[in-house]
């Protein structure tokens, strides 16, 4: 039973994807549509990637800074720095990958 209804939802999924497909006119106008709907999946994809990653990245470092001040208090001053110039460069990555989606979508 369970099984059969898998399929059951997964036919009805696969006939909403194909909707716009069957809408689409005569007139060759199908394929600029499809392409248009790669680039936004490969700009959400790339933009999606970047912020997961740099949301873990910047996780990560402040995470460790904060161990290490707490540790050594001495050092602080020069991790804090450290750890503001390391989160620059991750944060800076994700920008790039704004601007590859920008060149993605070709705005």
């Amino acid at each position: 039973m369970r099984k059969r209804l898998g399929v059951v939802v997964l036919g009805l999924v696969l006939l909403a994807l194909a909707a716009p497909a069957f809408a689409a006119e005569e007139s060759g106008a199908a394929a600029p549509v499809l392409r248009d709907v790669g680039k936004f999946i490969a700009a959400a994809f790339v933009l999606g990637v970047a912020a997961f990653a740099g949301a873990f990245g910047q996780a990560k470092a402040v995470a460790s800074a904060c161990t290490s001040m707490g540790r050594n208090p001495g050092a602080a001053g020069p991790v804090r720095i450290t750890m503001l110039l390391g989160v620059a460069f991750i944060e800076s990555l994700v920008i790039y990958a704004l601007v590859i989606a920008f060149i993605i979508l070709g705005k």
